[in-house]
């Protein structure tokens, strides 16, 4: 998608280099539109460094492409961060005289605003019209938020993090074909005692699941996200109204609460790395070398999550239409023997997807990047795609609705 990010001159425009990284980061073709003001704040060259696209505030440079109006045109968002009390006024009034103001003028898609100024400025009733004024336009506000401002002030008029406007700029970009879904997503690493202190586990961080809850949250469903031992930041990654989380620990715990919720799942993906095994028996105490049984463990076979939920969905246990996606991370080096494992497996579980995924030094376990094949029904490569974890839980929910209709 291609974004424009308006910069206006406050101090607040330091935090928005932050948002125009997050925003590239995501996938999207980003060009900053700084007002004059804004560039004694932040410099051109970081701007045309983040975004990676040339900056001016001119309207009157590239005129053969009629610049000045053709990046509105051309935008799929508008995010305009910070917005100061003069820009909010300006956009009220309709003032272009410059190239964000033709920009916003010449512009029909969203239009999001993140104001910062003083509390003073916020709370004056010129600014409270002129922000009436642009919501019943439909223009988005996020924020401000309530925090410590320029020069030692505190109270509401703090522009809101670039996480917080980021998150919101992708929400209003997001598609909705996922409206009116349940979805059931796994996530994170199981872990099975040994003793107290001691577990069975692997590297999995969750994040490529949390994001795939979120990434559907966002695109309209109802998401119950299973999480299985995630990080305190992971986790909190993962919020949202329409997200229910529900913590687990072991396989044993994550096998009961998948099954139970994929009875009313109109989609359900297996993101989790679920152990293959656990110990026989875990201790009640802690064991030690002297107990002399460290170094012979005996392990049982955990239940295939994923062949279950197949069958269930065979046997009529699961609504009908129901889409289940697996998940295989894969060493092997040729690309070709990753796919034939992944056929094989999706083809032995009854999925109607697998994502296998490239687990190496820059991919995959703990990384918040990710490579990934989508393998489909036929066995054919649906979608290969590789990028932050955000692009991979959109690929594959392209995948899923793609399959669906």
């Amino acid at each position: 998608m291609d974004i424009v990010v308006g910069v206006s001159g406050g101090i607040a425009a330091y935090k928005s280099v932050q948002l125009v990284r997050l925003l590239v980061k995501a996938g999207h073709a980003v060009t900053v539109v700084p007002t004059e003001d804004a560039l004694r704040f932040v410099g051109a060259p970081t701007w045309e460094a983040i975004s990676r696209n040339p900056v001016t505030t001119s309207v009157h440079d590239d005129v053969a492409k009629v610049r000045h109006v053709a990046l509105g045109q051309g935008a799929d968002l508008v995010v305009v961060a910070p917005a100061t009390a003069n820009t909010i006024a300006r956009m009220a009034a309709g003032i272009a005289d410059n190239l964000l103001g033709t920009t916003l003028l010449a512009t029909t898609a969203p239009v999001l605003i993140a104001p910062a100024m003083h509390a003073e400025m916020w709370a004056h009733p010129a600014t409270q019209a002129n922000i009436r004024t642009l919501a019943d336009r439909g223009v988005h506000l996020i924020g401000p938020d309530d925090g410590e401002l320029a020069g030692g002030d505190s109270g509401p008029g703090r522009m809101s993090e670039p996480e917080a406007i980021a998150e919101a700029a992708l929400r209003l970009l997001a598609p909705q074909d996922l409206a009116g879904l349940t979805v059931v997503v796994s996530a994170g690493g199981t872990r099975e005692p040994i003793d107290p202190v001691r577990y069975l586990g692997n590297r999995s961080s969750g994040r490529q699941g949390a994001t795939l809850a979120v990434e559907a949250a966002t695109r309209g469903a109802e998401v119950e996200l299973v999480a299985a031992n995630l990080a305190r930041d992971v986790l909190a990654a993962a919020g949202h109204p329409r997200i229910r989380i529900r913590p687990v620990a072991t396989a044993a715990e994550l096998a009961s609460a998948v099954k139970d919720a994929a009875t009313r799942a109109d989609a359900v993906v297996m993101a989790a790395a679920v152990a293959d095994y656990r110990p026989a028996q875990a201790a009640a105490h802690k064991l030690t070398k002297e107990d002399g049984i460290l170094e012979r463990i005996e392990l049982v076979e955990n239940e295939d999550v994923l062949a279950a939920l197949g069958a269930a969905r065979r046997a009529g246990g699961a609504p009908e239409g129901q889409v289940l996606v697996g998940f295989a991370a894969e060493t092997a080096t040729d690309p070709e023997a990753r796919r034939e494992r992944a056929r094989r497996k999706r083809e032995r579980k009854g999925a109607d997807l697998l994502a296998v995924n490239l687990a190496d030094a820059e991919h995959g376990f703990e990384k918040h990047d990710n490579a990934v094949e989508i393998i489909g029904p036929d066995g054919a490569v649906v979608a290969a795609v590789a990028g932050s974890k955000r692009i991979v839980a959109a690929a594959l929910w392209d995948a899923v609705v793609a399959l669906r209709n």
